[in-house]
């Protein structure tokens, strides 16, 4: 199941270069493609492809086995952690509990915690903040939260991640990745980026991998992208880099 390149896709590229040029843009190209693409039209674009992303993934076969197999690459998670000084623990990975047909990274946590890794869960404190960290092991109680989000107990400890490992609808060979549009990610790597070496993990299958995703100045790119096919790297320039 792969995602070819159609009318939606065909527009997120001409929406990458309207993000270059400014607000809006004039594109050349067949009648049909003349229009002003404005940064409303952007989002809108964006919108509709989360949402054709969405039904194709549900569509991924073999989902317990897929995951079965990002989780038997947790040695090479491990590898990642950056040195923690004078810490005689392991590092702290931040997961999410799946939702809909996310890929299940709980098998993941599970082998990572059985390595001494330290598990944690994110929890939104309110729209347009960063998300902050909680403790969380195998067997721990949640509450669901805002859109149907299971978070740990108020009563449990803050942490600080130094991975984490986050859903994603697409992602592209550059470590761009496409989110469900709130910037929750965004703006966390944003602050524990400017503190600390942290590792961002996008997790998916490998079906979800695009041509291109588009980007703003304010997204944050991953560091790997993690599928059952394995650990993949980027090349680019910019910020961020692993």
């Amino acid at each position: 199941m792969s995602l070819r390149r159609g009318p939606v896709q065909g527009q997120l590229a001409l929406a990458r270069r309207a993000r270059r040029a400014g607000p809006s843009v004039s594109v050349e190209g067949p009648t049909d493609m003349q229009d002003e693409i404005t940064q409303d039209q952007i989002t809108a674009e964006k919108a509709r492809l989360r949402e054709l992303l969405k039904a194709r993934r549900d569509e991924v076969p073999d989902a317990a086995a897929r995951a079965a197999s990002v989780a038997a690459q947790a040695d090479d998670v491990l590898a990642l952690a950056p040195a923690r000084r004078g810490e005689a623990s392991g590092p702290v990975v931040s997961f999410y509990m799946p939702i809909g047909s996310e890929l299940d990274p709980r098998p993941l946590f599970q082998a990572l915690a059985a390595r001494g890794a330290t598990g944690g869960l994110p929890v939104i404190e309110k729209r347009g903040k960063p998300l902050l960290f909680r403790a969380y092991q195998e067997g721990d109680a949640l509450e669901e939260k805002r859109w149907g989000i299971r978070e740990p107990l108020s009563s449990q400890p803050l942490l600080e991640p130094d991975i984490l490992v986050m859903p994603m609808l697409a992602f592209d060979d550059a470590g761009w990745r496409l989110g469900y549009g709130g910037g929750f990610y965004d703006r966390t790597l944003q602050v524990l980026r400017a503190k600390k070496t942290v590792v961002a993990i996008g997790l998916a299958y490998d079906e979800q991998r695009l041509e291109n995703v588009v980007h703003a100045d304010y997204d944050e790119p991953l560091d790997r992208v993690l599928t059952p096919s394995g650990l993949k790297r980027f090349q680019r320039q910019g910020k961020a880099k692993a």
